[in-house]
């Protein structure tokens, strides 16, 4: 009897360890829904900006097949998020993926709009970025990043370190595979010419909008199409060795990634926010559905449209990645 009763209480005492850490490991990695209420208004919505206060969030707004794609600006007062507003920067051309500054005065966009303010044709993707002031004041007229950062063909995703190095996506000639992520030093006030964040990082596949720690540390970005990953494009992440290299990528596995593209990773206070093409729509019923409830099904937030979603990413992150 006393050794029955000693395997109960050894049973129970595992049992609880295990659903204790199991318990908490889930909740860490739980995804959330982004702003859902105002995220579910658009089509598609991608790719976010926290300001440092974050009480400012700029996001991407786009057309089911990306025709139309603005910036959009919402505001937190009182705990209440305002209503979106188009950027004042943005609204005319094809604008996207804003970034901003550790200081908040300065917000990197991607745009196609020509250099030339006057002209009405559209050119390649560039790296802009609009300028204030003070936290309280308008923003400036849009400035072209230049040369030798932005080229003739597309830069996309820009991502700034805390010292204003800046890491980028590229499908230029000087990319190894259709899409690779490059990095420019920020030395003296002005870009150096980008290179490679490397082979380990970059392949003849897709690599691309990657999100730089403010020290350099990681590197979170998408990888696309791989073969130990679990459908189109997956979030990972890459460590920078003590020698400057990156190592190989890590995916941050399947409480984050889906069969769906992740992408558009930011980190803050703790949250990776990213973007997701996630579905939960079911389309298994036991018996014919009404319009209600068809309708029901397509608008989840969950419906294979771009959405925004953030997860608590601490024990995701290592501290060190070794020589």
């Amino acid at each position: 009897m006393k050794k029955q009763q000693l395997i109960k209480i050894i049973f129970l005492f595992f049992f609880l360890i295990y659903f204790h850490f199991g318990s908490a490991q889930d909740t860490s990695l739980k995804v959330q829904r982004f702003l859902p209420e105002i995220v579910s208004r658009f089509p598609d919505v991608r790719d976010l900006a926290l300001s440092p206060a974050e009480d400012e969030v700029y996001f991407t707004v786009q057309s089911y097949l990306g025709e139309l794609s603005s910036i959009v600006c919402v505001r937190s007062k009182n705990d209440r998020w305002s209503n979106p507003q188009i950027a004042t920067f943005s609204g005319k051309f094809q604008d996207l993926e804003p970034f901003f500054t550790a200081d908040g005065l300065r917000l990197y966009f991607v745009s196609n709009r020509p250099l030339d303010t006057s002209a009405t044709e559209t050119k390649d993707y560039d790296i802009w970025y609009v300028d204030r002031k003070d936290l309280n004041s308008a923003w400036s007229e849009p400035v072209n990043v230049g040369a030798p950062v932005n080229t003739k063909d597309n830069e996309f995703y820009p991502s700034l370190s805390r010292n204003n190095n800046l890491y980028f996506t590229s499908d230029g000639t000087i990319s190894k595979g259709k899409d690779d992520i490059f990095f420019s030093k920020y030395v003296n006030g002005k870009y150096e010419p980008p290179v490679s964040v490397g082979d380990s990082v970059n392949t003849e596949g897709l690599e691309f909008n990657a999100f730089i720690s403010p020290d350099e540390t990681y590197l979170l970005y998408t990888c696309y199409n791989k073969k130990d990953g679990y459908g189109s494009g997956d979030l990972c992440i890459s460590y920078k060795k003590e020698n400057g290299q990156w190592t190989a990528p890590q995916n941050l596995g399947n409480k984050i990634n889906s069969e769906r593209m992740e992408y558009c990773p930011f980190v803050s206070s703790g949250f990776l926010y990213f973007t997701s093409r996630r579905s939960l729509v079911n389309t298994k019923f036991e018996k014919r559905q009404s319009i209600d409830e068809i309708l029901k099904e397509m608008k989840k937030y969950e419906n294979g449209q771009s959405r925004l979603y953030r997860v608590k990413i601490n024990k995701l992150i290592k501290k060190k990645a070794g020589k």
